[in-house]
């Protein structure tokens, strides 16, 4: 049976790094995050389709998760160098380019594990994204077939819900009334 992470202390990580540019390596941890938002997102591996739309639409609103004291950290089962050559290689052959955000390497495939988004038999991770707080806890998580990518207004709607400290109903939006509760 599954175990529920939401409502936890997100799993501890550690990993190595490639910064948005390409041009550091470094390493990341879990604890790092400490007194800010995060969003930590899986994708499957690096050089493919749906990948590229979603990292770069999530660095294109980059400055929305800042405003809302949220960093941004991507992870796929790839090694930094791979990483690093995937930001450097123009968009028009498939390359990301340059991002607002560094990608990790989870090349043991233990952190995928931990979130429970690694397909084991195929050695790659789902689509998982994840919201912790500042304190560390998981709030949030959602995991799609890698088919499907994810929506970046709705994740900063759940940002901005959870960081409303009330409860939201359906189809809230930032300025709408919490619930009583």
């Amino acid at each position: 049976m599954a175990e529920r992470l939401v409502g936890k202390p997100a799993p501890a990580f550690t990993m190595e790094t490639v910064s948005g540019d390409g041009q550091d390596f470094g390493k990341v941890s879990l604890e790092d995050y400490r007194g800010k938002w995060l969003v930590f997102f899986f994708y499957p591996l690096d050089f493919t389709f749906v990948c590229p739309t979603e990292i770069t639409a999530l660095s294109d609103a980059y400055g929305d998760f800042q405003t809302l004291d949220t960093e941004v950290l991507g992870v796929s089962i790839d090694s930094v160098h791979s990483h690093k050559a995937w930001i450097a290689a123009p968009t028009e052959i498939g390359g990301l380019g340059k991002i607002n955000f560094p990608l990790a390497s989870d090349i043991t495939k233990k952190v995928a594990s931990d979130y429970g988004v690694l397909i084991e038999d195929e050695g790659v991770a789902l689509r998982g994204l994840f919201i912790i707080d500042p304190e560390g806890e998981l709030k949030y998580q959602v995991v799609n077939h890698n088919d499907v990518g994810r929506s970046v207004e709705e994740t900063l709607r759940v940002l901005q819900a959870l960081q409303s400290g009330g409860l939201c109903p359906m189809n809230w939006k930032p300025g709408d009334q919490n619930l009583q509760g």
